[in-house]
C-alpha cells in the first residue's frame, strides 16, 4: 500500500489549505486514516482521524474548529482543509493508515512521505 500526501505549501496566517492523501489500494471500511504533523526537532503529533466506514472524525485539540478531515470513498482519498492557519501549524504533514482509531504514530502501518506546510507571520 501506498499513500502519496500533497497539497503543502507556503501561506500566510489567517489563510487555507487543503491537504490530500491518495492510497494505491481499496481502503477498507474497518480502517482509520490519519494526519499528522512534524514540526523541526519535535516529536510526529496527531492531527486528526477519520473512521473510513462511518466517517466518523477526531481532532487534536490544536486545531479542532479550524481543521476538517473528510474522505472520498469512490476516489479512495483523504483529505484535510485547514483554515485560519498559525504560523504554529509549519510541519511537515503526513497521512497514514490504521486498523483502529489510535492517537499514536506507532499504532499506524502506513505512511505517506509527507507534505510540507510553512505559514508566514
Amino acid at each position: 500500500v501506498q499513500l502519496q500526501a500533497s497539497g503543502g505549501g507556503l501561506v500566510q496566517a489567517g489563510g487555507s489549505l487543503r491537504l490530500s492523501c491518495a492510497a494505491s489500494v481499496r481502503t477498507y471500511s474497518s480502517s482509520v486514516m490519519g494526519w499528522f504533523r512534524q514540526a523541526p526537532g519535535k516529536e510526529r503529533d496527531f492531527v486528526a482521524a477519520i473512521r473510513w466506514g462511518t466517517g466518523g472524525t477526531y481532532y487534536a485539540d490544536s486545531v479542532k474548529g479550524r481543521f476538517t478531515i473528510s474522505r472520498d470513498k469512490a476516489e479512495n482519498a483523504m483529505y484535510l482543509q485547514m483554515n485560519t492557519l498559525r504560523p504554529e501549524d509549519t510541519a511537515v504533514y503526513y497521512c497514514a493508515r490504521a486498523n483502529e482509531l489510535a492517537y499514536a504514530p506507532a499504532q499506524y502501518y502506513y505512511w505517506g512521505q509527507g507534505t510540507l506546510v510553512t505559514v508566514s507571520s
